[in-house]
């Protein structure tokens, strides 16, 4: 385990060098939650409590959006592009003979990541976002404790997600088509256009019921106090056997891979 906490740690170190990135990066997305934000305000001052949030919920609702959006990687661009690239190119051959778990190890660096964009890129924009705006920011260490483990659970989701989109490379031979399918799907269900309350009926249900509702829906209203106690427990639960699941397939997928490789290798 010690040598996928130097993983966690690289990866995190790795994105701290791109300074001017970061920096565009926190420009863009507090542009972006200023145009959102006053976009919800005014939609919410036509139909208060929509979607079950009131003014100042929906407003920090954006700028949650804007800080977990590179941390769960809702629009792509994740580790999954050089995974892609390494599979192409057959490159992948030799991570398969390490004396490593590929899984783990790209789950290690990826955490890593994470961490370095939710501190990076995720508090300046709130920050600035709570100074122009009334936000609804939990007085309670307890709430602040239960939103980083929701966030946690997230980023495993979106990695297992990413790692299946990655691993079809071996078979589509070019991955892009199906991280395309997954960007659009994430950036609909996991609630970052709008909040998933706000869908109608079965729709709602179903958006609610998928994996990408654990990267963005969930911790937000882990955030503002919508699921608590018992509640809590059980979108825990929920993130957690999602992430299990969708694990797991992945590594049915990259155990049919490995055996792939080794009978063309041989």
């Amino acid at each position: 385990m010690r040598l996928y906490a130097v993983v966690v740690a690289g990866g995190f170190r790795r994105y701290a060098t791109y300074r001017i990135e970061t920096a565009a990066g926190v420009f863009t997305n507090t542009v972006f939650g200023f145009v959102l934000a006053y976009t919800y305000a005014a939609l919410w001052d036509e139909r208060p409590q929509l979607g079950g949030y009131d003014v100042s919920q929906a407003l920090t609702y954006v700028w949650l959006g804007q800080a977990l959006l590179m941390t769960c990687v809702m629009m792509g661009g994740g580790f999954e592009d050089e995974l892609i690239e390494r599979i192409r190119t057959g490159d992948i051959a030799v991570d398969l003979y390490r004396p490593v778990d590929l899984q783990l190890w790209w789950l290690a660096g990826d955490l890593g990541r994470a961490a370095f964009h939710l501190l990076g890129r995720g508090i300046v924009p709130m920050i600035l976002g709570s100074l122009a705006f009334d936000l609804a920011m939990p007085e309670s260490p307890g709430t602040w404790v239960a939103f980083l483990v929701a966030v946690v659970l997230g980023v495993v989701v979106s990695f297992a997600i990413r790692y299946l989109v990655a691993l079809s490379a071996f078979w589509l031979m070019d991955g892009a088509g199906a991280a395309q399918i997954a960007f659009l799907a994430g950036m609909f269900f996991s609630g970052m256009l709008v909040p998933l309350n706000l869908f109608p009926g079965l729709l709602g249900e179903v958006a609610r019921a998928l994996p990408w509702s654990a990267l963005l829906q969930v911790p937000a209203d882990v955030f503002l106090g919508k699921h608590t106690g018992w509640g809590l427990v059980g979108v825990y639960a929920f993130q957690a056997a999602w992430a299990l699941v969708l694990l797991l397939a992945g590594r049915l997928l990259q155990s049919v891979a490995t055996r792939r490789v080794v009978v063309q290798g041989g």
